[in-house]
């Protein structure tokens, strides 16, 4: 064996020996993980993409024969490609209509529907038919005060045992993050709309 078959094997083997240890470790981890129950994930952070990543979640689980249910505060006035899909799929959308609060400018308004897309939430979060619930940009109807906080906790925390619920928007409440079960924070490197470039069909709405 030349001088560098000898190199390429010795790398092989410590290779297989450090995926073998990867394997211990991520096997035990999978044997300790005996809890099943409705998870609270948080999708927030300045980046792009925590209501696509939050759509691909409804999406998998209807792909896997589950039933979901999604409430969208904020956003409303633009179509909506995950709508579109998902809607045909059976799942069905409360949404507030209102458009960004920087152009309603009206916080009369903006309460008012978002008190009635959240009453229509409260119900998905006590339906036990529902496997998943999708709040969308809840974050910001808590930090203007159109939803009282105390009640959108106390709501989440008494959903049915198996219900996951799927939370979005920039600025999530310390409460919120600390009552989740998973939390995943996206960072904004570089966003193409700060180059000048607009909104992208199929891919930013």
């Amino acid at each position: 064996m030349n001088e560098n078959n000898k190199k390429q094997q010795i790398r092989n083997e410590r290779h297989q020996a450090r995926m073998a240890r990867l394997k211990t470790k991520v096997d035990a981890k999978i044997a300790a993980a005996t809890d099943d129950k409705g998870l609270l994930l948080v999708l927030t952070g300045n980046g792009k993409g925590k209501s696509s990543s939050g759509f691909g979640m409804v999406a998998r689980a209807v792909g896997h024969g589950l039933k979901a249910g999604v409430a969208q505060f904020i956003k409303g006035t633009w179509e909506c490609g995950e709508r579109n899909l998902l809607s045909g799929a059976g799942v069905p959308f409360f949404v507030m209509k209102t458009g960004f609060t920087w152009d309603t400018q009206d916080r009369e308004k903006d309460t008012q529907a978002a008190e009635v897309v959240w009453q229509e939430a409260k119900k998905l979060l006590t339906d036990v038919s529902i496997d998943v619930v999708m709040l969308d940009e809840l974050t910001y109807m808590l930090s203007y005060d159109y939803l009282d906080l105390d009640e959108v906790l106390d709501a989440i925390s008494q959903r049915p045992d198996h219900q996951h619920v799927i939370v979005t928007g920039r600025g999530c409440q310390q409460e919120l993050i600390e009552m989740a079960d998973t939390v995943s924070e996206v960072q904004n490197t570089k966003h193409a709309f700060d180059a000048g470039i607009k909104a992208q069909k199929g891919i930013d709405w």
